[in-house]
């Protein structure tokens, strides 16, 4: 999300404040989807897939969300996010990746592939969808779903604004890394060492803008 985040790109490290490390709203989403959100069934080929969309009027912005192994749309902690992106401006769409079906499949999980290619299904149906055409689209993944969002990114025409990684694989989408233009901003848990390597990693093979951030909790 990036300078989508901003709105306006900004000068130095305030480019990448990211709403994911700085949460203001005071309490997690609960088994509601945040508000002011819709029921949506985005289309991905022949499958229709399940998801919240938020668009408030004259978006900043539309932040595709892109879940990693293991969750989806309900996930509090994205939904969390989401709320606050909401109320910056910003709408938001979390979708799964797959269907109930398909994840009983847990090679699924992990086929970047696939899901590179339901994330750019999903965000040419978003564009086509009332009020967005004219909004600038970011992606947050996190896990495969980082991946997944960096692979789509890369694909050319994919006219996406920002990529954030939180937590996220990045190295899992090398052969499609230095093909992203768009500015990304890789999170990583201070403590996580190993994913943090993977991370740094994934960066050299960037050649678009970008950053990699350790963040440790107090």
């Amino acid at each position: 999300m990036c300078h989508v985040l901003q709105g306006v790109p900004a000068a130095g490290d305030e480019r990448w404040r990211c709403a994911a490390g700085r949460g203001t709203a005071s309490t997690a989403r609960g088994a509601d989807p945040p508000a002011r959100s819709r029921e949506v069934q985005p289309a991905a080929g022949a499958v229709r897939l399940a998801g919240y969309l938020a668009v408030p009027d004259n978006p900043r912005g539309i932040v595709v969300f892109a879940h990693g192994s293991g969750s989806g749309r309900r996930s509090a902690r994205n939904r969390h996010v989401a709320g606050i992106l909401n109320d910056a401006g910003l709408g938001t769409l979390l979708f799964d990746l797959l269907t109930p079906g398909e994840e009983l499949n847990r090679a699924n999980v992990f086929d970047i592939g696939l899901l590179a290619g339901r994330l750019a299904e999903v965000t040419g149906w978003l564009r086509a969808q009332p009020g967005t055409a004219a909004a600038a689209i970011g992606y947050f993944g996190a896990s495969t779903g980082a991946a997944a969002a960096l692979w789509a990114a890369a694909e050319p025409g994919a006219g996406i604004a920002a990529v954030v990684s939180r937590g996220g694989r990045p190295d899992l989408a090398r052969p499609r890394l230095a093909a992203v233009t768009a500015p990304t901003l890789l999170i990583v848990g201070g403590h996580d060492e190993v994913v943090l390597d993977l991370n740094r990693r994934a960066q050299a093979e960037l050649r678009c803008e970008n950053l990699c951030r350790a963040k440790t909790r107090p």
